[in-house]
Order: structure tokens, then C-alpha cells, then sequence
């Protein structure tokens, strides 16, 4: 179950004191998607409470209505890396919307998880080589990573600690013109300076792995772990 008090603070990383300028300026952040992960067993869709529409397709192997430590969310099994065959129903999957491109906009993108695996990849909108550019988060070795790939260059941030100790874990990565910075529960642990340029493509966002892969000569990198919720924010 979300906070949403837990959420409103966007990251202004223009300044040294990077918490204080995310908390002043909250006000301007604003929501384009909330996947709070509530739905009961059987649900099929994954509703947006934003307001917005941009609800989800719910694959059949994923588990929802899933409890842990005071906490209902999504669960993704292990499957194993690189092994055929490919599993569509391991993924939830949002349709391609402009409001899901970051374009030139701060944009970022929350999600609180829990996991002992070290491997897969969490959310993402494209891939490596698609046009237009892609975002992505990811856990690989149980350190998250999260990628924003532009028109200008890509920039990438990663915990500085494993974060599969089977513990809940809210993790925010934030692009905004001045770089890319990563907060782990409530911290800022890593920041790439630079500007990514423009993001923009015509891909769903996909949860729990990747859309377009045949686990040969490109893995679908399937998430393992539960998601309590996903939050997509812009200004």
C-alpha cells in the first residue's frame, strides 16, 4: 500500500543541497501515472489512479494480490535468465502514451520493491538500440541501476549497495537538465551530471522484463521479486 505523502517530493538537483531543493520545490511535481498494485486476485488490469487512464494489462503469470510485511503488491517469480522458452505473462505492460516519454521534461520514475534475487529488469519504456531513445531500471547483482538513454547521450546511476535482502525498498531515479541522481529511502545515493536530450519512442512501458526478446540472442531479463507500486512523475 502507498504513501502518497511518501511521494511528493520531486528532486531538483540544480543546487548542493539536493534534499532541501527536492523538498522546496515539490509543489511543481506532477503525476502522470500511479500504479498502486491493489488489485484483488483474478484482476486483469492494472489500474492508473492518477486520473490520467494509462492503465495496464496484467500478464497471467504474475502474481497479484500478493501480502508481504503490511504491503499488497505484485509478485515476479524467478525464471531463469537466458533459457527459452519466452514468458509474455511475466510482464504488465502500459500501452506507448507521449505522457510516458520523458521528451525534454524532469521525469521521474518511483518504485518500491522487495527482492533476494539479483537479477532482471524492473520498468522500462524501449530498449537498448529502438529509436527515440528508452529509460529503464534495473537490479542487477541486487544493485539497482537505472539508465536514461537521449538524443544526446545516455547517463546511468546505481546503488552503492545491494539492495536484494529481501527487505521493502523505495527507490526514485529522477532526469532533470542538470543530470540523472538516485534516491534509495529517502536518501540521494548517486548522481551523473550531463543532459540526456530528448526521450521519446513508441514502445509500452514494461514491467518484469522485456517485451521484444526470444531468451537466445536477446534475454527478455525477467524480474524477480514483488512491486508494491510504480509512480511516473513530470514537470
Amino acid at each position: 500500500m502507498r504513501s502518497r505523502r511518501s511521494l511528493t517530493v520531486f528532486l531538483t538537483v540544480g543546487t548542493v543541497l539536493l534534499a532541501t531543493a527536492a523538498t522546496a520545490d515539490a509543489s511543481s511535481d506532477r503525476p502522470v501515472a500511479i500504479w498502486e498494485m491493489n488489485e484483488h486476485s483474478g484482476a486483469r488490469t492494472m489500474t492508473d489512479s492518477s486520473g490520467r487512464g494509462l492503465h495496464g494489462r496484467i500478464g497471467g503469470e504474475v502474481r497479484i494480490d500478493t501480502r508481504v510485511n503490511g504491503a499488497t503488491g505484485y509478485r515476479f517469480d524467478r525464471l531463469e535468465p537466458d533459457s527459452p522458452p519466452t514468458h509474455p505473462g511475466h510482464l504488465v505492460t502500459v500501452r506507448d502514451s507521449d505522457a510516458l516519454d520523458p521528451g525534454t521534461r524532469d521525469f521521474a520514475v518511483t518504485v518500491r520493491l522487495r527482492t533476494t534475487h539479483k537479477f532482471g529488469n524492473i520498468i522500462q519504456k524501449g530498449q537498448a538500440t529502438v529509436s527515440g531513445g528508452n529509460f529503464k531500471l534495473q537490479i542487477p547483482s541486487g544493485i539497482v541501476e537505472c539508465l536514461f538513454r537521449g538524443s544526446s547521450r545516455s547517463l546511468a546511476v546505481s546503488s552503492p549497495r545491494r539492495l536484494n535482502d529481501g527487505r521493502w525498498h523505495t527507490v526514485r531515479c529522477a532526469r532533470t537538465g542538470d543530470g540523472v541522481t538516485l534516491v534509495v529511502d529517502g536518501a540521494t545515493v548517486a548522481r551523473s551530471a550531463g543532459w540526456t536530450g530528448r526521450i521519446a519512442n513508441s514502445w509500452p512501458v514494461s514491467i518484469g522484463g522485456k517485451t521484444d526478446c526470444d531468451q537466445i540472442d536477446v534475454g527478455c531479463d525477467y524480474y524477480a521479486g514483488d512491486l508494491d507500486y510504480v509512480e511516473i512523475d513530470a514537470r
